[in-house]
């Protein structure tokens, strides 16, 4: 809460560059571990300003997300998202910035939605229901999960059905919850493969 660390402080390095999309009410500090870490193995993070805390639907998120790539011209990036995050990355890596994203590491994503939405009264949160329109939508879109790594807990409590994706490289670890699994070792391994393989 009293860290003043400025993200900006993590943007140098020579390796592929990561750009993080923290989840619904979360800044970037819920995955400053997993930040500060790629930094030291010499990439570049960037955090998207914008996002703030993420309470606008994933479709604007994801407008964002794409207007901050296009404006820093970066290319080849490597998103890691979690939770909501991931839903507003890989609707980028379907739209117009879709070239200048590699692949992603996307933490506890709802990509099915959560059927725990539908007991919400906040609007940000009824948007993670099965049978919402961007839920559905967005499954739908397939071209880019053989480029995405979904790794999720065996029991999250936010997400009752869990977080396989159909073509992506599904990683389930055998552990509980929704933001513990943020600081699990494997999801930095896997982050690294993805950024440092040729």
């Amino acid at each position: 809460m009293f860290d003043r660390t400025d993200p900006a402080s993590f943007t140098s390095g020579s390796g592929a560059r990561i750009v993080v999309l923290p989840g619904v009410y979360e800044t970037w500090k819920f995955m400053q571990p997993l930040v500060a870490a790629m930094h030291e193995r010499g990439h570049p993070v960037q955090v998207v300003d914008t996002l703030h805390r993420n309470r606008r639907p994933v479709v604007e998120m994801a407008q964002s997300v794409g207007d901050f790539l296009e404006r820093h011209d970066l290319t080849d990036v490597i998103l890691v998202a979690h939770s909501k995050g991931g839903l507003a990355g890989k609707l980028v890596m379907t739209g117009p910035a879709a070239g200048r994203v590699r692949s992603m590491l996307a933490i506890a994503t709802p990509f099915g939605g959560s059927s725990y939405a539908r007991l919400m009264l906040s609007r940000t949160l009824r948007e993670f229901a099965p049978d919402d329109p961007g839920i559905v939508s967005l499954t739908q879109r397939r071209s880019v999960n053989d480029r995405i790594v979904s790794i999720y807990a065996e029991f999250d409590p936010h997400i009752p059905e869990g977080s396989e994706l159909v073509g992506a490289k599904n990683v389930r670890l055998d552990t509980g919850g929704h933001f513990r699994i943020l600081a699990h070792p494997r999801v930095l391994a896997e982050l690294a493969v993805l950024a440092e393989e040729p």
